[in-house]
């Protein structure tokens, strides 16, 4: 058995179609970026078919995310720790990992706004403004995003509204109108539960936010907005500390942009809630 998946490619490849070796070619030069696509994403930028893509998977005994997965461990990207051994950072003393985690935040919060786009956010913030209700969604880790936008624009309106269950998300998207926004939390942009979620809202006449990493990806086609984060995540990083600096960032942006836009009832509703909240402090 080879040892890596790129072993095995490498062993396969004189077998390959011409399709199935341009997919390679692309592969081995590009090994850290394919960690972070969609297949749409891979498809696009290689230049041969989703179909092909999901074959030369299964030739190497793997499902398209498998293959990330076992890519990542194949080729960990430079710079970073390999996520599947933890031991790997021990020996650097923690001050220095301490030092190490605290410079990958700021590069997160430099690299989101590089990505940062003024009109788009402006887009948001009108569409948030005008909103009936808005729905804060996301999955996984993304969810604990879409609780945090959810929490600190409960503090100015009450038209926000979070769901934390798929099965829930799903039957209020069902009955999303025009007037309503959906907020999506997703990195990838590209997982089966969201799209089941805003193709209903979209058909509805529901506006979509997108908070996520890929412009390309499939939930970015049905998205009204995209608001890009950074930086780069890898498939065994899932959940990183880094791309929450980055989201966090947007919320916060999008936060005070909307209580700038919306100046008077903000300031009634936090008089309002701070006063709510103050009963409870000892």
């Amino acid at each position: 058995m080879e040892s890596n998946v790129l072993d095995s490619i490498s062993s396969q490849y004189n077998s390959l179609t011409h399709s199935e070796k341009k997919l390679a070619d692309y592969i081995f030069s590009h090994k850290t970026g394919v960690q972070h696509m969609s297949v749409a994403n891979l498809a696009e930028v290689s230049h041969v078919s989703e179909t092909t893509i999901h074959r030369f998977c299964k030739l190497l005994g793997l499902s398209y995310h498998e293959f990330k997965l076992a890519l990542s461990q194949a080729a960990p990207s430079p710079g970073l720790p390999d996520s599947n051994k933890p031991c790997a950072i021990s020996n650097n003393g923690l001050k220095n990992i301490c030092q190490g985690l605290y410079q990958a935040n700021i590069d997160a919060l430099a690299e989101t706004l590089a990505r940062f786009d003024e009109s788009s956010i402006h887009q948001a913030i009108t569409l948030l403004s005008k909103a009936q209700k808005v729905y804060c969604f996301g999955q996984g880790s993304s969810n604990i995003m879409a609780m945090e936008a959810w929490a600190r624009f409960a503090t100015v309106s009450s038209s926000f509204i979070h769901i934390e269950d798929s099965h829930m998300q799903a039957m209020a998207s069902a009955l999303c109108r025009k007037g309503d926004v959906i907020l999506f939390f997703s990195y990838s942009g590209a997982t089966k539960d969201m799209l089941d979620i805003l193709k209903p809202a979209k058909s509805n006449g529901a506006s979509i936010i997108l908070v996520t990493h890929f412009s390309a990806s499939p939930a970015a086609m049905l998205a009204n907005v995209c608001l890009l984060c950074g930086p780069s995540e890898r498939p065994l990083q899932s959940g990183s500390i880094t791309t929450k600096i980055g989201q966090l960032f947007i919320i916060d942006c999008l936060f005070h942009g909307y209580c700038q836009q919306n100046s008077r009832a903000c300031a009634q509703a936090q008089a309002a809630t701070s006063q709510a909240t103050a009963r409870k402090l000892l």
